[in-house]
């Protein structure tokens, strides 16, 4: 059986990453298991895209596997940027909910 963070690998390499990482972050917020996730993407195909378009490029390649996730962080690059000593940000701490949480 895949995890979630397997089935994301899976979707996303139809954007021919030269290098991908996938990181399952659940354990640092409270909506529970495998919901919140960090991807890493180096590829070709976002040479001369802006930021917003390689982010649709991969929302589009993970498709109706985003129903299933709350919280996906994309840092995407192309190689020369990566080969550029790109630097991935840490994610966010917990705040401890959401405002849908408010009830």
């Amino acid at each position: 059986m895949s995890t979630r963070a397997d089935q994301i690998r899976q979707a996303l390499s139809a954007l021919q990453p030269l290098h991908l990482e996938v990181t399952d972050e659940s354990h640092m917020h409270s909506r529970g298991l495998e919901t919140h996730y960090k991807a890493v993407i180096v590829s070709p195909l976002f040479e001369g895209r802006r930021a917003i378009q390689r982010h649709q490029a991969a929302y589009a390649a993970i498709g109706p596997l985003m129903q299933q996730i709350h919280a996906l962080g994309l840092h995407t690059y192309t190689p020369a940027e990566w080969d550029a000593d790109a630097q991935v940000p840490d994610s966010p701490a917990c705040r401890g909910g959401s405002k849908h949480d408010l009830g």
